[in-house]
């Protein structure tokens, strides 16, 4: 669950980080981003970004927020950082 609840602003490549939120007892850590995966996965995101943007075009592309970032960021669910690493 906590690779599918990824988000991009969770990736830090310039300091080979991942960044897992609310996992295990409900708290934050970061964790080791492989080098074996940084290519593979830097090419996943520019791919997802593409269709993020294609998505916007069509009006759709907004993903959930938790409760209080909704209301205080209302345009927050748009925005590319707050997307889903592997949307479904």
């Amino acid at each position: 669950m906590e690779c599918i609840r990824l988000r991009v602003k969770d990736i830090d490549f310039a300091n080979n980080l991942l960044i897992i939120r609310a996992g295990k007892g409900e708290k934050d850590r970061t964790t080791i981003l492989p080098d074996e995966i940084k290519e593979s996965l830097r090419e996943h995101l520019q791919r997802m970004k593409k269709l993020h943007d294609q998505d916007l075009a069509k009006g759709y592309g907004i993903t959930a927020l938790p409760d209080a970032l909704a209301k205080k960021y209302t345009n927050a669910n748009k925005e590319w950082a707050w997307q889903w690493v592997f949307p479904s």
